[in-house]
Parts: structure tokens; C-alpha cells; sequence
């Protein structure tokens, strides 16, 4: 049954005008390039746009999967674009950032998953820009070990991968992707004594019990940075909202997580995976 859920006063996105924020999507338009903040509809693009700062999208902006929560296109995508590793680190370079965000689309039509064009990206932002952190958000890459071997081979600074809600809701809240395959990408990431980093969206119907044993769950897989912010339906053929948490509340599961044994935790009802990202290295 659908049913709608007002939205509270405390959801107000700013809009962005400023000089960063017109330079920064000067340099994106320029290279062509995709970002997570315009594909996933990100409620803080004015907020980090303003400082300078974006979130991109490597392998193209069509997905393979098709996540009940998410906004990015479904489909059959075009081959990677070979120039794309280079492009990413010019406009990196003509940004300035100490430190990078980098996600993609899952390619469960390619042989290696799109590790190996992962591989070329970090390297090329390696080469033209040392001294840059780079964090990476990758897929699970179907789970397979050495696939997601590959990418902890080029030693990001903090390699992200979300398991996006509580166990009971993963059926439903994601089309291929498990919840302990995901916990198993997080141990790998840890082992190798990676910064393992992860996020939790709430409002899709999870209890506050089931909160803390995924917060439990992801601190034995390793995970040392955790990201809680609230779903937002992005269309009418998305998961509805199942209830808009105040912010109150956030403060009081961040608190909650920190003493469970987080370094960080960035919680909010804005809070996306890569919100001030630059701040958990």
C-alpha cells in the first residue's frame, strides 16, 4: 500500500550560488565527468559543491543493479571510457583537494566487476596529484576476495562500502547485494588494515534494536567510521519513507556508537556517505 509521510522542517536543502560551487561544476561539465551528488539526487551538493568539494562516479552513470532506494539509471551501460582515469585526475589537479571521493556504478557486466578500471583511476590520481588522500566507495564486487584484493593493493586512506541498511530490510532495500556479503567485504578491508567505513540509512521501517546490532555487526567486521543519515525517496517508484527521524535522535545514536567503540561517526538527516569525508582521515 503507498502512503505518504510529510516532510519535516528540519529537511530544508540549501541551494547553492557562491563562487566555489560554480567553479566546481564548471571543472565537472568541463571533463564530462559523473558525480554521485547529481545522480543520487544528494541533498548537501550545494552545501559540499560550495566548499569546493564533490563526490565522483567512475564506470559511467548506468547501473546494473536496480536498489529500491536509489536513484542512479538501471540498464545496460556503455564500455568504460579508457580517458576517464586520466579526465578525474586533471580535474582533481585543477580543483585542489587534499582529499578525493570516489564511487561508481556496480558493472556486473564486466569480467573483473570494474576493478581493474578502479586500479587505473587511484593510480592516475596517485601519479598526478601526490599528496592527496583518496577514499574510495566500492561495490562488493559479488564478494569475490580477490577483486576487492586489487583495490586494497593500491592503499586508499579509507575505503568505504555500505551496507546501507538493518539485516531484515536488505531484501528488500537492495536487488543483488547481501547483508553478510557485505560485513565479509568489511573484514577483508580491516584485515588488510585498511580504514574500513560504512553507513546505515534509517527511515525505511528498521527498530532501534536492529540499529544497534548493525552497528554491533559492523564494529566485529572491523568498521571503524559509520555514516547514519535519513532515507529520502528520491521518486514515487522508490521505497516510501517509512518515518522521518529528528535529529535528536541521530545525535543520540551517534553517541550511542561512539561509545560502542566508532573512531567516527557523522549522523544526521543530511548525512550522506561522503559528507566531510575530509575530516575521518
Amino acid at each position: 500500500m503507498s502512503y505518504y509521510v510529510r516532510k519535516p522542517e528540519w529537511l530544508k536543502i540549501r541551494l547553492g550560488d557562491n563562487e566555489n560551487f560554480n567553479r566546481t561544476r564548471g571543472i565537472i561539465g568541463h571533463y564530462h565527468l559523473n558525480t554521485i551528488c547529481t545522480s543520487g539526487r544528494c541533498p548537501n551538493q550545494a552545501e559540499c559543491w560550495s566548499r569546493g568539494t564533490a563526490t565522483f562516479m567512475i564506470l559511467g552513470d548506468i547501473c546494473t543493479r536496480s536498489c529500491h532506494f536509489c536513484n542512479t539509471k538501471t540498464g545496460k551501460p556503455l564500455p568504460p571510457d579508457p580517458e576517464e582515469p586520466k579526465k578525474l585526475a586533471e580535474s582533481l589537479q585543477m580543483m585542489g583537494l587534499k582529499h578525493a571521493v570516489i564511487t561508481s556504478v556496480d558493472r556486473d557486466d564486466l569480467d573483473d566487476l570494474g576493478a581493474g578500471h578502479w586500479v587505473r583511476v587511484i593510480s592516475a590520481i596517485r601519479e598526478m596529484n601526490p599528496g592527496m588522500t583518496i577514499e574510495v566507495l566500492i561495490p562488493d564486487f559479488q564478494g569475490r576476495i580477490e577483486l576487492v584484493k586489487q583495490i586494497i593493493d593500491t592503499r586508499p586512506e579509507i575505503v568505504s562500502h555500505n551496507i546501507e541498511t538493518v539485516r531484515r530490510l536488505t531484501p528488500e532495500v537492495r536487488s543483488a547485494a547481501s547483508y553478510d556479503r557485505s560485513l565479509a567485504v568489511i573484514s577483508q578491508l580491516s584485515e588488510a588494515g585498511i580504514r574500513a567505513k560504512s553507513g546505515l540509512m534509517l527511515g525505511l521501517g528498521e527498530t532501534e534494536q536492529e540499529i544497534l546490532e548493525a552497528m554491533n555487526d559492523l564494529l566485529l567486521a572491523g568498521c571503524k567510521v559509520l555514516t547514519l543519515g535519513q532515507y529520502l525517496q528520491p521518486t514515487r517508484k522508490h521505497l516510501p519513507v517509512s518515518a522521518y527521524i529528528h535529529p535528536d535522535d541521530f545525535e543520540r545514536y551517534k553517541q550511542i556508537g561512539l561509545k560502542k567503540g566508532f573512531s567516527v561517526i557523522e549522523s544526521g538527516p543530511l548525512v550522506r556517505s561522503s559528507y566531510c569525508a575530509d575530516k575521518h582521515i
